[in-house]
């Protein structure tokens, strides 16, 4: 009895120990499974917030690059808008320019003619005015003649050099001077003293030719010897050689107005 009992209790610790183990074994398997499940789920969680950072990330660029477009958008407008009202402008300018090219071809077909007629005027006040400098002067007259044809020059150009050209003609009234220059009777080169346009005395360099150009006859005369120091005196002064000081010179006696 006592072995059959003894065999009873070998056998129950024997199962006990082999439900021990085997409990142990499956627990084991369950820890294992769990950890690798775990494992799982934490690949698959940073897997997914690596998504997450990337869709947030490609999202925060997506708003930048549309605020940009949304900028640049208005800049754009702005711009065009601005530009349009630079083409109307330029529109509107282009009809006031057209309206006065029309406008300046009228003025043109009037003014040509009277800058011609200037001119023409200008070469008789040369040819009829006292003789100073008359080659300079004639060569000015022909230069504008020959100015009026040149397509190059405006007729705004051609005007301005006319008008300089009587400013200039009107400043030898106020100016006095002496320069050398052949007296045209003779091809002697002697010293002109002009007085504005009233007077023209000529002396040779030896002062042994003294004379005026006598208005009233129009020719080149002698003067009497008593003016040579006053002459001398006078191309002195509008050299500068020596201060201002009066002298006596002929003056033509003012013409008598016609009846």
């Amino acid at each position: 009895m006592l072995n059959r009992l003894s065999q009873y209790t070998s056998v129950l610790l024997t199962s006990a120990a082999a439900l021990l183990l085997l409990g142990s074994g499956v627990h084991a398997q369950v820890l294992e499974s769990s950890v690798t499940v775990e494992t799982g789920i934490n690949k698959a969680a940073s897997t997914s917030q690596q998504r997450v950072t990337r869709l947030a990330q490609q999202t925060a660029d997506l708003l930048a690059e549309y605020r940009q477009v949304v900028r640049e958008t208005e800049s754009l407008k702005i711009y065009n808008d601005n530009l349009e009202r630079v083409v109307m402008d330029q529109r509107a300018e282009v009809v006031s320019i057209n309206e006065q090219l029309a406008g300046l071809e009228a003025t043109n077909r009037g003014v040509v003619p009277l800058m011609l007629e200037m001119i023409d005027m200008l070469g008789k006040i040369v040819e009829n005015d006292m003789p100073f400098r008359l080659e300079e002067r004639r060569a000015r007259v022909q230069r504008l003649r020959d100015m009026m044809d040149q397509a190059d020059v405006t007729a705004s150009e051609k005007y301005r050099r006319v008008m300089e050209a009587y400013q200039g003609e009107m400043e030898y009234g106020r100016t006095t001077e002496a320069y050398a220059e052949e007296l045209p009777t003779t091809g002697q080169t002697v010293d002109f003293l002009r007085v504005g346009r009233t007077l023209l005395i000529y002396q040779s360099s030896d002062q042994v030719t003294t004379g005026w150009f006598n208005p009233a006859s129009r020719q080149y005369e002698d003067l009497p010897k008593r003016y040579r120091l006053e002459v001398k005196e006078g191309l002195a002064i509008a050299r500068n050689e020596k201060a201002p000081d009066l002298v006596m010179l002929p003056v033509p006696a003012p013409e008598e107005a016609a009846q």
